[in-house]
């Protein structure tokens, strides 16, 4: 991943109204399921979540902001499992936003916005599968998008944030062109020389895909 990209590369070259077409046409097909945000399955998707949260001290209450969040599948994870936690939901994608509030009307402490960056500071932040559908950008303006996003991530979460991508290592003849596969450690050099010095890399979970967890000094 390339590091002190030019200004006029720091954007993705349009806005992601293309991205957001994709998951409303994928809702539309699969409903509010893994399918429908373009995971393969529930199983799957609870190993990612799992994952991602290794970035939380879910000893006593936290807030977290969870970008790209769907239809809200986190939130469901995060009650599953009886966390104490005050959360926001961030989605690209109208369509999942509205589905993801009326889910979840009711429940205190969590609120949906249709966005593409996190509106307030909290505890934590992640964000899964969001830097996955590169569709018809080159690998430099996906890059100068990814970069941006985690800016934001490291700006509005005080005490860590976590995020996955696929990876370089998949299988070449599973690999598509409208997706985007990062190098590992290069991610891995990129948030510990940018964000902390506190950084891990998950490549051990059996899917093709990785996590980083990068957490504050307190």
């Amino acid at each position: 991943m390339s590091v002190g990209a030019s200004p006029s590369s720091r954007t993705a070259d349009r806005p992601l109204s293309d991205v957001a077409r994709y998951f409303a046409s994928t809702l539309d097909a699969f409903g509010a399921t893994p399918r429908g945000v373009d995971w393969n399955g529930d199983s799957a998707q609870q190993l990612r979540f799992d994952q991602l949260l290794r970035v939380v001290d879910v000893q006593g209450h936290f807030s977290i902001n969870d970008l790209g969040c769907g239809y809200g599948a986190l939130l469901e994870h995060l009650d599953s499992r009886d966390f104490d936690v005050d959360y926001l939901g961030i989605d690209l994608c109208a369509q999942m936003v509205d589905v993801a509030t009326e889910r979840h009307r009711g429940r205190p402490h969590a609120a949906f916005v249709c966005g593409t960056s996190p509106p307030r500071e909290a505890d934590y932040g992640v964000a899964s599968g969001i830097f996955n559908m590169r569709l018809g950008r080159s690998r430099w303006q996906w890059t100068a998008y990814i970069e941006d996003t985690l800016d934001q991530l490291n700006a509005t979460s005080r005490r860590g944030f976590s995020f996955n991508c696929l990876t370089s290592y998949s299988d070449p003849p599973k690999m598509r062109d409208d997706l985007y596969y990062a190098d590992p450690c290069a991610v891995f050099d990129l948030c510990r020389r940018r964000y902390s010095k506190n950084v891990a890399l998950l490549h051990d979970y059996g899917l093709y895909d990785f996590t980083i967890l990068v957490t504050k000094e307190r």
